[in-house]
C-alpha cells in the first residue's frame, strides 16, 4: 500500500532504547560521585526507581513525566533532604550525554528513508517527551535533514495515546488517517494511538523483547509487525 505519510516513534524504534539508558545511567551515577555523593550501583536505582515512579505518577500525560532532571532532582531531595539544583542539574545533562554517545541507528533506517524520499514520502517524528532531549536525538542519529516533522507530546500539551500528537502531524501534511502510517514499539501508546484515530500501524521493538500476542488484541492489534527495520520497504511506500 502507498501512504502520503510515515510517522515514526523515536525511542526504542529508530535505534535501541536499552543500551542507551543504562549508559546513561552509569553517566549519571559516575557524576554523582564526582559532586561528592558516594553510593554503590544498587542504592543508586532505588533512588532512580522511586523518583522515576513519583514523577510519572504526579505528572502522568506530559512530557514532565520523562524527565530525567526531574528524576534526579527528587532523588537527591531524598536522597540528601535538601534541594541540590546545581548537582540535579550536572548530573540530568551527564544522563542525556552518555545515552547520546550509546545511540545507534537501528539497521535498515537509512535505506529506508531513501525509499521514503523516492516516493516523495512526507516524514514525521511523533513522540512522547521533551522537545529539546528529542531534537538532540535527531541530531546525534544524523537524520535531522529526513524527517520534515517532528511532534512532541511537549509541543501539544498530551502524550501518546492521546489522539493529539497524531493528528497534530496529520494537519501539518494535510494528510487524512487512512492516507498514513504509524510506526512504533509500543502497542498501547502507538499502535493503540495511532489505531483510534484511523492510521495503519506497524510495530517495530528496537531493543528487548517484543510484546506476544496476548498483548496485540483489539485495538492494540498492528495492521503489521515487522521483524527488521527494512522489511518496512515491504508495507510503505
Amino acid at each position: 500500500m502507498s501512504y502520503e505519510a510515515v510517522c515514526f516513534d523515536l525511542d526504542d524504534t529508530l535505534y535501541p532504547y536499552p543500551p542507551c539508558n543504562e549508559a546513561g545511567k552509569r553517566a549519571a551515577l559516575a557524576a554523582l560521585r564526582d559532586r561528592g555523593y558516594e553510593m554503590d550501583r544498587e542504592t543508586f536505582d532505588e533512588l532512580y526507581a522511586t523518583a522515576r515512579r513519583e514523577a510519572k505518577r504526579e505528572t502522568a500525560g506530559t512530557a514532565a513525566s520523562h524527565d530525567r532532571h526531574i528524576y534526579f532532582k527528587r532523588a537527591l531531595r531524598r536522597h540528601a533532604g535538601e534541594c541540590d539544583a546545581a548537582t540535579a542539574l550536572a548530573v540530568g545533562d551527564a544522563y542525556w550525554d552518555g545515552y547520546a554517545e550509546e545511540m545507534e541507528l537501528c539497521d535498515g533506517v537509512e535505506s529506508v528513508f531513501d525509499a521514503l524520499a523516492a516516493a516523495g514520502t512526507d516524514v514525521a517524528v511523533v513522540t512522547n517527551l521533551t522537545t529539546r532531549v528529542q531534537l538532540r536525538k535527531l541530531v546525534r542519529l544524523g537524520v535531522d535533514d529526513r524527517i520534515d516533522r517532528l511532534v512532541t507530546s511537549e509541543e501539544v500539551g498530551r502524550e501518546k495515546p492521546s489522539a493529539l500528537p497524531f493528528t497534530t502531524a496529520l494537519a501539518e501534511f494535510d494528510c487524512r488517517p487512512s492516507e498514513a502510517l504509524m510506526v512504533g514499539d509500543n502497542v498501547g501508546a502507538d499502535i493503540g494511538g495511532a489505531n483510534a484515530v484511523g492510521m495503519d500501524t506497524a510495530l517495530f521493538v528496537a531493543g528487548g523483547e517484543a510484546p506476544g500476542e496476548d498483548e496485540l488484541r483489539g485495538p492494540r492489534r498492528p495492521d503489521h509487525r515487522l521483524d527488521a527495520f527494512a522489511d518496512l520497504t515491504e508495507v510503505a511506500p
